[in-house]
């Protein structure tokens, strides 16, 4: 079973740059993609349904903002749009496919960098956001949570984190959430379990400024995190590089068992 994540930061961008092109030799079973930057109305077929695939999506009520979608060969089950917290599915930032006793989930969480109010906005997502986390752990299935966390959970996980520790991304509560997350409600992050000391080939995003991408300054902050039992089942992970359709690259796992 492959699961790609992506942050297409706009569907349409990403669909000009042959995103669509590259994930038909991809051999994927689901495909998270974030930042969809779209509503339905701007959506064409390839992105509705690409071929072989079934499309679901969660946007925002804010044209050409955020939104969630999943991509999945086989229909799912059932999907969940949205976490019922009105100001936050206003935005679009989750959505969940069911699959027998695995859930897959496309997320998105706010970035603070643009202001202290939205950094104000991420804070209270990541409070409100912890309940439904332990909800997902407790509830009996295998969870996959993908997608852009916007959080460098540890110093390995971007280029330059001396100058970066009071930035958005890489604060000290953002990463202590994180931490969170892993230690006390036992989520798996599945590319640095299979991957422990890896730096550069690891990252996942590059700022737009200087030449961030040409010299690898990045971050890792896009993820698969699971609950224990398929986070075992994982066997090999890596980020996509060879063609560059948003400011992201995809993450790629490859899991030996979908249950």
């Amino acid at each position: 079973m492959r699961i790609i994540t992506a942050n297409l930061n706009g569907i349409r961008s990403a669909s000009s740059k042959g995103f669509f092109d590259w994930l038909a030799t991809q051999n994927a079973d689901v495909v998270c993609v974030q930042e969809l930057k779209a509503q339905m109305t701007d959506m064409r077929r390839e992105m509705l349904q690409p071929d072989g695939f079934f499309g679901y999506f969660h946007y925002a009520e804010k044209k050409g903002y955020s939104g969630v979608g999943i991509y999945a060969k086989k229909q799912p089950d059932a999907v969940i749009e949205g976490l019922g917290i009105a100001d936050i599915d206003a935005e679009g930032r989750y959505i969940e496919a069911q699959f027998g006793n695995l859930s897959v989930i496309s997320l998105y969480l706010p970035s603070g960098s643009s202001s202290d109010e939205r950094q104000q906005v991420k804070f209270s997502f990541l409070e409100r956001f912890y309940p439904r986390l332990a909800e997902l752990k407790n509830c009996g299935r295998e969870v996959i949570l993908c997608g852009d966390w916007n959080i460098a959970h540890k110093e390995i996980d971007l280029k330059n984190w001396k100058s970066n520790q009071k930035n958005s991304g890489f604060l000290p509560e953002e990463r202590a959430w994180m931490s969170k997350v892993q230690d006390e409600l036992g989520f798996v992050d599945v590319h640095r379990m299979l991957c422990p000391d890896a730096t550069g080939d690891a990252y996942t995003w590059w700022s737009n400024r200087g030449q961030a991408w040409a010299n690898n300054v990045g971050w890792r902050i896009d993820y698969q995190i699971a609950t224990p039992g398929i986070a075992a089942q994982a066997r090999a992970a890596s980020v996509y590089k060879g063609a560059r359709f948003s400011d992201h690259a995809p993450l790629i796992i490859d899991y030996a068992s979908s249950q």
